[in-house]
């Protein structure tokens, strides 16, 4: 008992995030379940994040769109009528998303300032997984041979990158634990 109430803090973290990220992805687990397996149905969020990436590459100049892939549920993803990529639920960074929360979460502090900074959070995630997804697409289509490169290490540590920086500001800025550390 003595070792619980010497690092309470331990464990009330461990508490809240090991529970905001189980109940995260099975939230999320539910919403993917509401699509045809049967049918090779890609999920809503995976579409959105295809078809926005396609609208980034457009707007920086090539042309890109996507069409459903047959018999999977995925999006294949052309650059100048190149088929260059392959757009699957793994590239809609819900699963990045779910994982930030519930650090943010751990290290909650005001319902206002907690809710905000993980809102903010999600938009700047999405927004920046979408030129991610669209910026991959161009390399593969410009730069094949660094697709590999691209694709397994430079753009997941980019996303993972950012992920991190988050924590570090919300930890060390935002939280207010700082502070309250500091006293």
């Amino acid at each position: 008992m003595d070792v619980l109430r010497k690092n309470r803090a331990f464990f009330l973290f461990l508490l809240k995030f090991g529970g905001s990220y189980l109940v995260l992805s099975l939230v999320y687990w539910a919403y993917l379940s509401r699509y045809d397996a049967a049918t090779f149905e890609a999920d809503g969020m995976t579409h959105l994040v295809a078809e926005q990436a396609s609208g980034f590459v457009n707007l920086l100049g090539d042309k890109a769109h996507i069409e459903k892939k047959p018999f999977e549920a995925s999006y294949f993803f052309f650059v100048n009528d190149r088929r260059v990529a392959r757009v699957v639920e793994g590239c809609n960074a819900v699963s990045v998303i779910i994982l930030f929360v519930a650090f943010i979460v751990a290290f909650s502090t005001t319902f206002k300032r907690t809710s905000l900074y993980i809102l903010i959070g999600i938009l700047l995630l999405h927004v920046l997984n979408v030129a991610r997804v669209g910026l991959l697409g161009m390399g593969l289509y410009h730069y094949n041979e660094y697709g590999h490169l691209l694709h397994d290490i430079v753009f997941p540590l980019f996303i993972y990158g950012v992920v991190f920086a988050l924590w570090v500001a919300w930890v060390m800025k935002f939280s207010g634990n700082k502070k309250k550390n500091a006293a």
